[in-house]
């Protein structure tokens, strides 16, 4: 059979599939013999690379550093066609997700990591639904999310998206044991004294609860400020902007009600975008010295400035 060249042909008909399973790149032994379950090797200068099951890796007693999702391009693809790795890489970067390229004879094949393995294949899809035969290339049309405040009924269904949108720990990037722990101190917040029902807001796309943030008291000494988080978003839809537009609208709303500052917990990468800069800069230290840049400060407009201490955030978050 052979291999399609086509350039749209191959974007429109790649049909990406997930393997079950998690995979490691390892740097194998020198003189160890080759074990079962090696699904790729690549011999360099350095020594011998290979791909395996994760579960086969931790067998073996080797060490690695990336866990990612297996992703098949399942068109077959000939290796003299161009532009298809472009393609995809240039997509997946788009989003923010790493790409690892593995090329077979009948297809190609991606490791990402596996934290961003379902909105990469969304991603996938979007790009070969951009190249079917009619379709332009533009975005594909989007529903509208509608932002609004939260309900009692809405909590079920924030607690399950909140447990999908953890169960990688942000911190590590390994599935989370058991239950997220963000989810029981969501949980809590609901009924703490420091709640504040205008600052906890959801994103609804057709009827369903998809993204959720919340703020809630903090203090540096008497000084009152908001201290934001948890913010989850469905993992299928992470990356399409549900995070940035309740992050918008909680410093809208915070502005509006005269608040001075939001604090938090998270990426300075990320966060920067909002305005978000090391607390520490601004005289406000975290709660934990360790945390470092990364627990940030957004004054807001009404930021009165000369305020300097440690943040303290609503009292469930004291029992992490």
């Amino acid at each position: 059979m052979t291999g399609e060249k086509n350039l749209q042909a191959l974007l429109a008909g790649m049909h990406p599939v997930r393997r079950a399973g998690e995979y490691v790149y390892v740097l194998w032994p020198h003189g160890r013999p080759l074990t079962s379950g090696i699904e790729a090797a690549v011999r360099e200068a350095e020594g011998l690379t290979v791909v395996l099951p994760r579960a086969q890796a931790d067998k073996e007693g080797l060490s690695y550093d990336f866990v990612g999702a297996w992703i098949t391009l399942q068109i077959h693809s000939a290796l003299e066609a161009v532009g298809l790795t472009a393609a995809v890489s240039k997509a997946l970067t788009d989003a923010r997700i790493s790409c690892n390229v593995l090329a077979g004879f009948h297809h190609d094949h991606l490791l990402v990591p596996v934290a961003d393995a379902p909105r990469a294949l969304e991603v996938l899809a979007e790009l070969a639904a951009q190249n079917a035969p009619g379709q332009g290339r533009g975005q594909i049309p989007r529903p509208e999310v509608l932002l609004r405040e939260e309900t009692p009924e809405d909590r079920d269904a924030i607690l399950a998206l909140t447990a999908d949108a953890f169960a990688i720990s942000p911190a590590t990037g390994l599935p989370a044991d058991g239950e997220p722990v963000e989810v029981n101190v969501l949980r809590e917040l609901f009924d703490a004294k420091e709640y504040l029902p205008d600052f906890s807001l959801v994103a609804v796309l057709d009827g369903e609860v998809v993204g959720h943030v919340i703020s809630t008291r903090g203090w540096v000494g008497r000084q009152e400020l908001l201290g934001l988080g948890p913010i989850g978003v469905t993992p299928r839809l992470q990356r399409h902007g549900i995070g940035s537009a309740l992050m918008k609208e909680s410093i809208a709303r915070a502005n509006d009600a005269g608040e001075i500052g939001i604090a938090l917990l998270g990426s300075p990468e990320y966060y920067s975008r909002f305005g978000f800069v090391p607390a520490a800069t601004l005289g406000v230290l975290p709660p934990e010295d360790e945390w470092g840049d990364y627990f940030q400060l957004l004054p807001l407009a009404l930021w009165p400035g000369g305020v300097h201490g440690t943040f303290r955030y609503a009292e469930p978050f004291s029992r992490l």
